[in-house]
């Protein structure tokens, strides 16, 4: 049944004064659904992408269905996903528009690969551009907080789960060479608790997320807000739980054309967070590292 004038949603961005599709996403985000707010995260976080994708490749990226898609665009008062597809596309022509004026625009280079790229080029590009745009959306002054964060915390504990896991593990790695105290929380095992329950205001907590966070790290995150301890956020989504929860946010780009979300982008990030704790200090952690690397 066709929906009738009185029933149909708020009528979309481009009517209440130009506003952008991100925008006025963002400003109606707490009305979604938990599904649907899967999707706008995505559509807001990965334009580009959804700009050209169809509505299954979508719901596929977003870890929902075509239909709950529809049903979004629908919400935001398109009649179906196409048109909101258009309007994606018209908001990223315009930012292409705008980076590529010649005032704006940096010195072009040779391409990395050529357009007839094959599936290892395209991954290898992506993550390049992965990295870059993450470079450009990162702000000195969070990065500078996210780092006097970890230097002044007696503790840090760094939860993510699943494929999370192996990056908390490796933040760890990076912060026990510097002789600071860090631990990990990568599952709901007995062990895991008994490390939220020594949260503190001396424990700094840090949350990973990519796409939907896991829900122990959102608890994690919850847990050290009550306890009144510092929180930093890294994650692939701006309108993430584990973002809104956190004192702090790092944000980073997962785009891929694989079927996995790409984690270059985010390795990168750990890598300089804990380059910048050493950099604080060099002459202190100079011998421990000089030890380290004679193994």
């Amino acid at each position: 049944m066709k929906r009738t004038a009185a029933t149909m949603p708020a009528p979309p961005h481009e009517v209440r004064g130009h506003q952008t599709l991100s925008a006025y996403i963002q400003a109606r985000f707490d009305e979604f659904s938990r599904s649907q707010k899967d999707v706008a995260q995505y559509i807001v976080d990965h334009l580009d992408e959804v700009a050209f994708q169809t509505a299954e490749e979508l719901a596929r990226r977003a870890n929902t269905s075509s239909s709950t898609v529809v049903r979004f665009s629908q919400a935001l008062g398109f009649e179906g996903f196409p048109e909101l597809q258009q309007s994606a596309r018209e908001e990223f022509r315009r930012r292409i528009a705008v980076t590529s004026r010649p005032a704006a625009a940096p010195v072009s280079a040779e391409p990395l690969f050529s357009l007839d790229q094959n599936e290892f080029e395209q991954l290898i590009a992506a993550d390049y551009a992965n990295v870059e745009e993450t470079a450009r959306k990162v702000s000195r002054s969070e990065v500078e907080a996210a780092i006097s964060a970890i230097v002044e915390a007696e503790r840090v504990l760094v939860a993510g789960t699943d494929q999370m896991a192996f990056f908390a593990s490796y933040f760890r790695h990076l912060l026990m060479l510097l002789d600071l105290r860090a631990e990990i929380v990568a599952s709901p095992s007995q062990e895991a608790l008994s490390r939220l329950g020594r949260i503190d205001e001396r424990t700094l907590v840090v949350g990973l997320s990519a796409g939907r966070p896991h829900p122990l790290v959102v608890r994690a995150l919850k847990l050290a807000r009550h306890r009144k301890a510092p929180t930093l956020a890294i994650t692939d989504a701006t309108l993430s739980e584990v973002a809104k929860l956190a004192q702090v946010r790092l944000y980073y780009s997962s785009n891929s054309p694989a079927y996995v979300r790409s984690h270059t982008a985010l390795l990168a990030t750990l890598q300089a967070l804990a380059y910048g704790v050493y950099s604080r200090d060099e002459q202190q952690y100079a011998d421990r590292i000089k030890a380290f690397r004679l193994k």
